[in-house]
C-alpha cells in the first residue's frame, strides 16, 4: 500500500476513538480488558491467507493487519510492526496497534490465528508465549525498555495513606485570612504599621486594605519615607575616638592607680585602633600587597611588602624605643647594617625565611603593651630618656609621638589595601603629632640649608618666619623660623609668608603620602620660602 493509500485506509477505520475490544479505544484511554468478547465472538475481517494491507478495521478499534509491514518486501507472519510472531505495537499486555502493516499468517490481529503460540491477544498480559512484541524485541515485555504508552500515576489518595495535616504542611498551609476591621481602625494602624510594630493579623489586615484604598495607601508611603528619615543610614564602624571617650570617663570616675603619660597616650589609642583592624581582616588579606612611600632627597620612593610585611616594619621600628627602655630587642640576633629603621627593617625582612604572615601581628601587639606598660611605670619624668634612631636622636615623648604617627599612617595604608574604612585620629593626638613636626621643621630646614641650598642668617639677628597655619582636626598655628642662627624661635616681626593646610592634609604631606606640589595650601608671601617648607616637611617622611 501507498502512502496516501494507507492515510486513507487510517482515515476509514470507524473504530478509531471508539472502545475496543483490549486495544487502543482512542486518543489516551485504554480499554479494560474485562468487558472484550470472547475470540469466537470478534469479527474477523482478515482475508484468507492474510491481509493485503489496505489498513481497514475490525471495528475493535485496531487497525487491520497489513499484508506488507510499510515495506516493499512481505513480513512473514507478523501481526506487528514487521517483526517475526508479533502480534501488536505496545509491550505492556494489551493488543496495542495490532496489525498495523503486519503479514499475519491468517490475516487476525493477534487473537486467533498470530505467530505467538496460542495466538493470545494480550489478555493474559503477553503478546504470545514465543512471539515478539511488535517492535522487533522478543518476549512479551522487554525488562529494559519503558513501556511505550505508560500508565498513569497514582496518586495518594489510592495509596490508603492518610492526607497530611495543615500543621504538617507548616508554610505551605493556607493562611488564614485577615480580621476584618472597620476603615478608621485600619487607618489608625497605618502608623504602627509604618514602624513595623503590628501584630501578624493586623499586618496582613492593614496591607489587604491597602491594596483597595487608594488615600490609605497614599498616607502609607508618606509615613514610610517619614520613618526612613527618622533612621539615615551610618557607617557600622565604631567612632574612632569612642575607646579614648569611654577611658576617659572611666578614668574621671576611678583615677587608675598608675596612669599612662599624657605624650604616651596617642600611641596607646592609635596601637589599639591597629590592632582593631588588623583582628578584622581576613588570613588572605595579610598577603594583599601595601606600598611604603616616602621622600628622599626631594625625590618619591617607595617600597612594596604586605600588610604582614608593614606590621613586621613597625615591630622592628618601635624596638628602637623598646631597646631605650631596655625592653628586648625584636631583632634578636639578627645583624643590622645600621641602626636606623630603614636597615633593621629589611634585615628583618631578609631573615625571614618565609614572607610574614597574620603570626607577626602577636610579637607587635605584645610589645605595644610592653611600651605603654614600661612607660606608665618610669613616670612622666622618664620622657627626657634619648631614643636614637641611628643618625639622630628623640626625646622619649616626642619618640612616641614619632611612633603613633607612623602607627596612624601604615595603618591607613593596610586599610587601603584592603578596602577597610579608617578615621584620622583624634583631634587632641592629631594636634600633638603636627607640634612634632612643626618643631621638627627649623632642624630639616638647617640641614637642607647646610647643604648650600640658601644662605644661613647671622648670629644674634633674629631671623625670618613663616606663619603656618593648620585648619580643620587638631588645628593651631606656629611661627617656623626660616634662618638659623636668629633667635631660637620664630619672630611675628619677621614673618615673610603665611601657609594654611588641613591637617590630615599636613600629615600626609609629613608622612611622603602626598608630594609638595601637590599639597593644596594657601599661600601667601614668599614663594621660595614657602616651597622651602613644603619640601621639609616631605623630608621628615622615611621609610
Amino acid at each position: 500500500m501507498t502512502g496516501p493509500e494507507r492515510y486513507e485506509a487510517f482515515d476509514e477505520h470507524e473504530g478509531y476513538g471508539d472502545p475496543g475490544y483490549g486495544g487502543y479505544d482512542g486518543p489516551g484511554r485504554e480499554k479494560d480488558q474485562r468487558n472484550a468478547p470472547d475470540d469466537e465472538d470478534r469479527p474477523d475481517v482478515s482475508a484468507p491467507g492474510g491481509s493485503d494491507g489496505s489498513g481497514r478495521s475490525d471495528g475493535s478499534g485496531r487497525f487491520g493487519g497489513s499484508g506488507r509491514s510499510g515495506m516493499s518486501g512481505p513480513s512473514v507472519g507478523s501481526d506487528g510492526y514487521g517483526s517475526d510472531g508479533s502480534d501488536g505495537y505496545g509491550s505492556d499486555g494489551s493488543d496495542g496497534y495490532d496489525g498495523y502493516g503486519s503479514d499475519g499468517s491468517d490475516g487476525s490481529d493477534g487473537s486467533d490465528g498470530s505467530d505467538g503460540s496460542d495466538g493470545s491477544d494480550g489478555s493474559d498480559g503477553s503478546d504470545g508465549s514465543d512471539g515478539s512484541d511488535g517492535s522487533g524485541n522478543s518476549g512479551g515485555q522487554n525488562p529494559g525498555r519503558p513501556p511505550r504508552i505508560p500508565l498513569p500515576r497514582s496518586s495518594v489518595e489510592d495509596g490508603g495513606r492518610p492526607l497530611p495535616s495543615l500543621a504538617e504542611l507548616g508554610d505551605l498551609a493556607p493562611r488564614p485570612a485577615p480580621p476584618a476591621l472597620e476603615h478608621h481602625v485600619l487607618k489608625s494602624l497605618l502608623g504602627a504599621w509604618a514602624l513595623a510594630a503590628c501584630s501578624p493579623e493586623e499586618t496582613a489586615a492593614v496591607e489587604d486594605h491597602l491594596g483597595g484604598c487608594g488615600l490609605c495607601a497614599d498616607e502609607a508611603l508618606r509615613l514610610r519615607e517619614a520613618v526612613g528619615l527618622l533612621h539615615p543610614p551610618e557607617s557600622l564602624d565604631l567612632d574612632p575616638g569612642l575607646r579614648t571617650r569611654v577611658l576617659a570617663v572611666c578614668l574621671d570616675q576611678r583615677p587608675p592607680r598608675i596612669p599612662v603619660p599624657e605624650w604616651a597616650g596617642p600611641y596607646d589609642a592609635e596601637a589599639a585602633r591597629l590592632d582593631a583592624l588588623l583582628q578584622d581582616i581576613g588570613d588572605s588579606e595579610w598577603h594583599a600587597p601595601v606600598r611604603l612611600r616616602w621622600f628622599q632627597s626631594d625625590e618619591a620612593t617607595s617600597r612594596r611588602t604586605t600588610v604582614a610585611g608593614v606590621i613586621a616594619h613597625l615591630l622592628t621600628v618601635d624596638g628602637l624605643v623598646a631597646l631605650a627602655l631596655g625592653l628586648d630587642d625584636p631583632l634578636g640576633d639578627i645583624p643590622s647594617a645600621a641602626p636606623t629603621p630603614a636597615e633593621r627593617t629589611e634585615a628583618y625582612w631578609a631573615a625571614s625565611h618565609f614572607p610574614p604572615t597574620r603570626s607577626v601581628r602577636g610579637p607587635w601587639r605584645e610589645q605595644s603593651h610592653d611600651l605603654v606598660r614600661t612607660v606608665s611605670f618610669t613616670g612622666s619624668n622618664s620622657g627626657s630618656l634619648p631614643v636614637s634612631y641611628g643618625d639622630f636622636e628623640l626625646p622619649l615623648r616626642d619618640a612616641m609621638l614619632d611612633r603613633a604617627f607612623e602607627c596612624w599612617v601604615h595603618a591607613e595604608d593596610i586599610a587601603e589595601a584592603v578596602d577597610y574604612p579608617y578615621e584620622p585620629p583624634a583631634p587632641r593626638h592629631l594636634h600633638h603629632m603636627i607640634d612634632l613636626a612643626a618643631r621638627t621643621l627649623p632642624r630639616v630646614l638647617a640641614a637642607r640649608r647646610r647643604d648650600g641650598r640658601r644662605h644661613l642668617a647671622p648670629v644674634g639677628e633674629p631671623g625670618r618666619s613663616l606663619r603656618l597655619e593648620i585648619e580643620g582636626l587638631g588645628g593651631g598655628e606656629w611661627l617656623i623660623p626660616l634662618d638659623v642662627g636668629g633667635s631660637a624661635g620664630g619672630s611675628a616681626e619677621r614673618e615673610v609668608a603665611h601657609v594654611a593646610l588641613d591637617g590630615v592634609e599636613f600629615c600626609r604631606l609629613a608622612a611622603g603620602h602626598v608630594s609638595p606640589q601637590e599639597a593644596a595650601a594657601g599661600q601667601l608671601g614668599d614663594r621660595e620660602a614657602i616651597r622651602d617648607v613644603l619640601f621639609a616637611a616631605a623630608s621628615l617622611s622615611r621609610m
